[in-house]
């Protein structure tokens, strides 16, 4: 395994080890925006591969980017959710990330929602790729989401306002394990609401992070929709009468369990929202006693259990998606290397984040959060990037979907070595470990 590692920005942790901090570095801000990301054209609808390269009909509910951007001390971060089935691909991640630094924002959490109801991102404007197959509009619009991104960061960055921040959790019956028949089944049941407050106690938006499968809705449906995620979110707006962004969690073997008498994503949406009102009008906000940010963002080699750089593997996973998508995908898989990407945050000496580029299982934030001692810790999947399933060691050991090598290419272990770096990371950031 080989780490990579990108530019780092841990001026507060430097400025202590000089034994002096900037003048402003108590400050704790926040800025909130949107961009409404839905597609005007008919496009090939992202997650289950019997739809092939159908085309979407129509939309049941727009799907948007909500961005919340963190000034803490004299850093940014963006946190974005992202109502689409995965996030941006590593080439437009790369070209996000540089455009958000002239905005003075060093770290980004992109995360996509994981919709089986929005469209794919993997096409381009490129021989066997996409070009002369699909129509221009569908070719331009992985552009259109990285630009919308970028302008909601500048536009949230553009807008912060002294803040305040909560939050708050609880373990909910909402989500069940899909893939395991080993009792007791892993599961991550938490809840977690943070409430970002303006000066006055007004809240300006409120983040909510829980890990299921937006699945709920039949496949057959090829209108675009934010599933139950969006539902959620909006009943909580509603409630509230403030922002609401959804942060997905480790969802790779979780999908939703009804509460009695609920069908349907409206009905479990409005289920799942009552709880967030509950737990986010409880939450008291307040300025952070240590206002700071410290991030890091890196990318890995492991090898493929399957050669996926291979012609004739290739072509079956051509025929069981469509290939523009798959040979797209393959771009990022050359030599038969996963290439993971793991980001890692500590704000304010008291809120964990961990982000994982694409399905982890529930065990594996489980662990994390079980084993880093701090105030609140938070666990991203689908985020800044997307490399398939991240089975934990057990759960690639029984196999079944989403352990199995067809859908989890990363090589047995790899996930554990990822939860691990981002243990060590943050215990090294919160000054245990030197």
């Amino acid at each position: 395994m080989k780490a990579v590692w990108k530019p780092l920005c841990l001026v507060a942790v430097l400025l202590l080890l000089a034994g002096a901090l900037p003048a402003g570095a108590d400050t704790f801000k926040v800025g909130y925006a949107k961009a409404d990301v839905t597609p005007e054209v008919p496009m090939p609808m992202w997650g289950y591969g019997a739809r092939s390269d159908t085309l979407s009909e129509g939309v049941r509910d727009p799907l948007y980017a909500k961005t919340l951007v963190i000034e803490a001390g004299e850093e940014r971060i963006a946190l974005v959710g992202l109502d689409i089935g995965r996030s941006p691909m590593d080439d437009s991640m790369d070209r996000i990330i540089e455009a958000v630094e002239d905005a003075g924002v060093g770290h980004v959490f992109i995360v996509g929602s994981h919709t089986h109801h929005g469209p794919v991102l993997e096409l381009r404007d490129e021989p066997d790729l996409g070009q002369d197959r699909f129509d221009e509009e569908v070719l331009a619009y992985p552009g259109f989401v990285e630009e919308s991104i970028i302008n909601t960061i500048v536009e949230a960055a553009d807008g912060l306002q002294d803040a305040r921040m909560g939050w708050a959790t609880q373990d909910i019956d909402m989500n069940r394990n899909r893939h395991s028949d080993y009792e007791p089944k892993p599961r991550d049941p938490e809840l977690a609401v943070v409430r970002f407050d303006d000066a006055d106690g007004e809240p300006i938006a409120i983040m909510v992070n829980f890990a299921a499968h937006p699945t709920m809705h039949p496949a057959e449906d090829l209108r675009f929709s934010a599933e139950w995620c969006g539902e959620m979110m909006n009943a909580v707006e509603e409630a509230l009468e403030t922002n609401c962004f959804f942060m997905q969690g480790a969802a790779g073997d979780l999908t939703v369990r009804r509460p009695p008498g609920v069908s349907g994503i409206d009905e479990f949406g409005q289920a799942l929202a009552e709880k967030v009102v509950a737990l986010a009008e409880d939450i008291e906000t307040a300025v952070p006693e240590e206002p700071g940010i410290q991030a890091v963002m890196r990318r890995y080699e492991f090898p493929s259990r399957v050669p996926v750089d291979e012609e004739a593997v290739l072509s079956v996973y051509r025929q069981a998606f469509f290939p523009e998508l798959v040979n797209t995908m393959a771009t990022e898989f050359e030599g038969g290397v996963v290439r993971p990407t793991l980001t890692v945050a500590l704000l304010n000496n008291e809120v964990a984040m961990v982000g994982g580029s694409g399905e982890f299982f529930s065990a594996h934030s489980v662990r994390l959060k079980e084993r880093f001692r701090g105030e609140l810790t938070l666990f991203f999947g689908f985020c800044n990037g997307h490399q398939l399933y991240f089975p934990t060691i057990e759960g690639a050991a029984e196999g079944g979907y989403g352990a199995d090598p067809q859908v989890a290419w990363i090589e047995v272990g790899a996930s554990e070595e990822l939860i691990n770096d981002a243990l060590i990371t943050l215990y090294e950031m919160s000054g245990e470990l030197p």
